[in-house]
């Protein structure tokens, strides 16, 4: 059932709006208790790590600067050192370090000192041995990702450098397998490899077994700590990565603050949690090829094999630039998604295509709830304001119906946008429980279109389109 929105004369002033199709099947009751009154709570547990008084500068373990030696055995060492000490700052200075993959251990501070750069080899070799790690959702052996740390406590990359993967069309954006990133006939190609993935899933193989890395082109995340406890990243900046930026798993106690991410490559997305609990991302800024903050929870068999949502996300302060989306849940969301807030953002691109941004279908699955939304200023979206899709690539072509309830929008503005609100869910889930709050939108191109809505509630919700020109409306 689709219900576009008629177009007013001159504006649109919505006081109630109740759309009641079909009750919610299957799904648990949610937990009418969350509320912004919970996010104190919250950001009490979200506490970062503090790390001894100790340097280890790399350059005391032979790093030279210039960007043409490999520092890997330096920067490897320099850790070793920390670590064994009872940890501290290993300490990137001044200039241009060439490495391979970093990999922290507990209790370490990587620290980039205002004027260095870290930049990461374009060398596939130099990211084998294969690791556990996560890719698209699915734990699998791959390619090292550029930082990483596997079941660690207390870790840190803070300071104010670059770390720059190298990410181009010269190296690994290629492998994505589309034109504008320069792939060409006969050139590596990483579908295949990730269609094997995804098989090797579906069938139960064991993560141990499920190995890919070189010859499968599966481009390794930039930063990725699995399994850690008490991570921080604060004041660096991150550039070119060759697929996905900042992307913790599976960890807890995370905060990611004063970070610069930029890079317009293919699956550039900026920060995507997935299967954490307890993450606060503030005063970042970004300007990406893909989502800027992409919630996850897993892909398909393997998201629901481990089964472990996100929760209790806070993102405030954030500058988002381009991007396919500001504030997202999905696609990878088998594990669902819960007590998410954003708030004091600002967003504004035209390459920017939504504010907030869920997506799903009925073979990733998952349940999204507790979403809230404030304060928030877009100057221009290229699609839509708020989108629900659960019609996203498989479509409707699985066994496993997700569910998308209690979402708050409160005083987010907008001033140009192709659709105010873009809803498609499943006459079966419908989308609910969805309040929007003195928000407006104005300069809207078409309709809103609503598909599948129970309970949409618009409170003081102005909406002004394109070409109304009444000075009533401004």
């Amino acid at each position: 059932m689709n219900l576009p929105v008629k177009k007013s004369p001159r504006i649109v002033l919505l006081c109630v709006c109740l759309l009641a199709i079909h009750p919610l099947f299957g799904q648990t009751e949610p937990d009418s208790s969350i509320g912004w009154e919970t996010l104190p709570s919250i950001l009490a547990n979200i506490v970062p790590p503090v790390f001894p008084d100790r340097e280890f500068v790399i350059t005391s373990y032979g790093a030279k600067e210039g960007g043409v030696k490999d520092c890997s055995r330096a920067i490897v060492k320099a850790i070793d050192a920390c670590a064994r000490a009872g940890g501290g700052k290993v300490v990137v200075p001044e200039g241009v370090y060439l490495t391979g993959p970093i990999h922290l251990k507990s209790n370490v501070n990587l620290f980039v000192k205002k004027g260095a750069t870290v930049r990461f080899s374009t060398d596939p070799g130099k990211y084998l041995p294969v690791v556990y790690t996560r890719w698209e959702g699915v734990e699998c052996m791959n390619y090292s990702p550029l930082i990483y740390a596997y079941g660690q406590t207390n870790i840190a990359v803070t300071g104010e450098g670059v770390l720059d993967g190298q990410g181009s069309t010269e190296s690994w954006w290629s492998w994505s397998g589309k034109p504008q990133f320069a792939w060409k006939e006969g050139m590596p190609l990483q579908k295949p490899g990730r269609t094997k993935l995804l098989d090797l899933a579906e069938k139960g193989v064991p993560v141990a077994e499920r190995i890919l890395g070189e010859g499968a082109y599966l481009r390794p995340n930039f930063f990725q700590p699995y399994k850690c406890t008490n991570v921080l990243v604060q004041g660096v900046t991150f550039l070119n990565s060759p697929m996905w930026f900042l992307h913790p798993v599976l960890s807890r106690n995370i905060t990611i603050s004063g970070v610069t991410v930029k890079g317009s490559g293919p699956n550039n997305d900026g920060c995507d949690p997935e299967s954490c609990t307890d993450v606060l991302i503030e005063k970042c800024t970004f300007d990406t090829g893909d989502d800027c903050i992409a919630i996850k929870s897993g892909r398909n068999t393997d998201g629901r094999r481990v089964n472990v949502p996100t929760q209790n996300v806070v993102v405030r302060g954030c500058t988002m630039k381009d991007g396919h989306g500001g504030v997202v849940m999905g696609s990878e969301i088998s594990g669902s998604v819960r007590n998410v807030f954003a708030e004091d953002c600002h967003m504004d691109s035209p390459n920017l295509d939504r504010a907030l941004r869920f997506k799903t279908n009925s073979v990733r699955g998952g349940i999204i709830e507790n979403v809230f939304m404030r304060n928030v200023t877009v100057g221009q979206v290229a699609e839509a304001v708020v989108k629900v899709d659960f019609y996203y690539e498989e479509g409707d072509a699985g066994e496993f119906t997700p569910a998308l309830r209690n979402v708050r929008v409160t005083n987010v503005t907008c001033k140009k946008s192709m659709y105010g609100i873009w809803i498609r869910a499943y006459d079966r889930s419908p989308a609910t429980d969805i309040v929007l709050e003195g928000c407006t939108f104005e300069n809207i191109a078409k309709p809103n279109v609503l598909e599948n809505v129970k309970n949409l509630t618009m409170l003081n919700v102005r909406m002004m389109y394109a070409g109304d020109t009444n000075e009533g409306t401004k």
